[in-house]
């Protein structure tokens, strides 16, 4: 393995580990209030922009790590948008109905 192809692996290596953390924190919880919408709109449409570029340099290093980011990013992102259109949706009776 050429030497850029090694440094490059381990760059994505570290880089993709560091998002899994909050990646299954976010999934697991479905919290997301500490993350802001337009950051990881712009986040998730870079990524892909990563991902595009890997593939048309043919570095496999650039294409796994964020192929794997994108997932995970793309679902984030998902579990944002599902809690602002929930959180936007109106107040029916039945949910503020005392037990």
């Amino acid at each position: 393995m050429p030497y850029a192809d090694l440094v490059g692996t381990i760059a994505a290596v570290l880089t993709t580990a560091s998002f899994l953390p909050q990646a299954i924190l976010v999934l697991r919880t479905c919290k997301t209030e500490g993350i802001s919408l337009t950051m990881y709109a712009m986040f998730t449409t870079g990524v892909a922009m990563w991902l595009a570029y890997g593939l048309l340099a043919g570095a496999m290093p650039v294409i796994l790590a964020n192929l794997i980011t994108l997932v995970l990013a793309t679902a984030i992102l998902w579990v944002k948008l599902q809690a602002m259109l929930a959180a936007s949706r109106p107040y029916s009776a039945a949910q503020g109905a005392a037990i």
